[in-house]
């Protein structure tokens, strides 16, 4: 049976087409206007060794630093879980691997390759660096997966099996992989095709020297439901009070922008937030959105380059965010402050 327990966000990290490992974004934006941009990484020295930072893959690094990174400032060394999530994992180590492969008719094959792009490698790896040797688990589910991975979390919390999890969303993006994205129609004109890596540590418990962002209030997945389904999940994860905001996934796709759209007349008197056109598509954009919420909530104020109307917003009640995958599947998830009327 689920258990009622406040989840609190201690910490959540990125690594992304904004300056990495920081908030700076919110007052001083990187602009992108090329149709694909890969990820600004930070220096890996301060996190890994010489010799695993030429060994592992850039998803891998990128994984283990936001991890590293949120571990230290909400100051747990060793999660009781590590959740992750990615659309297609270490898609460049599979392209390394497939192209030798076709190129070397199978001969001398570098099994590093090979054993890099297996989806579950960055949970691994987090789990024998930080010697973390609890629940283990890995969720793809294209633009999903970070939404499973949370309500893995949010269910293992309930039944009081741990009291801190690190969930991450993670995927990296090729040029040639980019490009059959656009020919299978998954990317528009217009769209930014971009990469993420996002680290959010969690707990039940307070811990000492470390002042929390937010708490993850209610986590809901819905496949296919009609409008009024979703509405009716929307409202009934608030519940009557109306949150400051909602972050939606806007891009220009009109494939998922049609509840977002139909959001302005059926919460008029909320504002709808996006983040896609700073921090690009893909797989793990639910993810940087459940970032840039948190640190909005941590702030106190929601930065004008994220709302629709160009000003700041002041941000006492919480933030509800809506993604919506290929117009069919969609997730929703409260984020309150750790005081306020929500």
């Amino acid at each position: 049976m689920l258990q009622e327990s406040r989840v609190n966000v201690l910490s959540v990290k990125q690594i992304s087409i904004q300056k990495p490992l920081t908030e700076e974004w919110m007052t001083n934006p990187e602009i992108h206007t090329e149709s694909f941009v890969r990820a600004i990484d930070p220096d890996f020295r301060q996190f890994i060794s010489a010799g695993d930072a030429r060994r592992l893959g850039k998803l891998l690094k990128r994984a283990l630093a936001t991890s590293l990174s949120a571990l230290h400032e909400g100051g747990i060394t060793n999660p009781d879980a590590i959740i992750t999530g990615t659309g297609f994992g270490s898609v460049e180590s599979t392209e390394l691997f497939l192209e030798a492969m076709i190129r070397d008719g199978e001969q001398m094959l570098k099994p590093t390759w090979f054993m890099q792009s297996t989806h579950n490698t960055a949970s691994s790896l987090i789990a024998i660096h930080t010697q973390s040797y609890g629940y283990n688990s890995t969720y793809t589910q294209k633009g999903l997966s970070f939404e499973c991975a949370l309500y893995d979390a949010w269910l293992q919390f309930g039944l009081d099996r741990i009291s801190s999890a690190l969930v991450g969303g993670h995927d990296e993006m090729t040029p040639e992989f980019a490009g059959f994205m656009r020919k299978a129609g998954h990317l528009l004109e217009g769209e930014i095709c971009s990469e993420a890596a996002v680290s959010a540590l969690l707990s039940t418990r307070e811990q000492e020297g470390t002042k929390a962002l937010c708490t993850v209030a209610g986590v809901e997945i819905l496949d296919s439901p009609d409008a009024e389904t979703l509405d009716h999940a929307v409202r009934s994860m608030i519940a009557g009070n109306i949150p400051d905001a909602v972050m939606t996934g806007m891009s220009g796709n009109a494939t998922n922008d049609g509840y977002y759209h139909f959001l302005k007349k059926s919460l008029p008197e909320v504002p709808l937030l996006r983040y896609k056109h700073l921090f690009g598509v893909n797989f793990s954009s639910s993810a940087i959105a459940f970032y840039a919420a948190a640190n909005c909530l941590g702030k106190g104020f929601i930065p004008s380059v994220l709302t629709l109307t160009g000003e700041s917003v002041s941000c006492s009640k919480g933030i509800l965010l809506i993604n919506a995958v290929e117009g069919r599947h969609y997730s929703v998830i409260l984020l309150k402050p750790l005081c306020g009327k929500l």
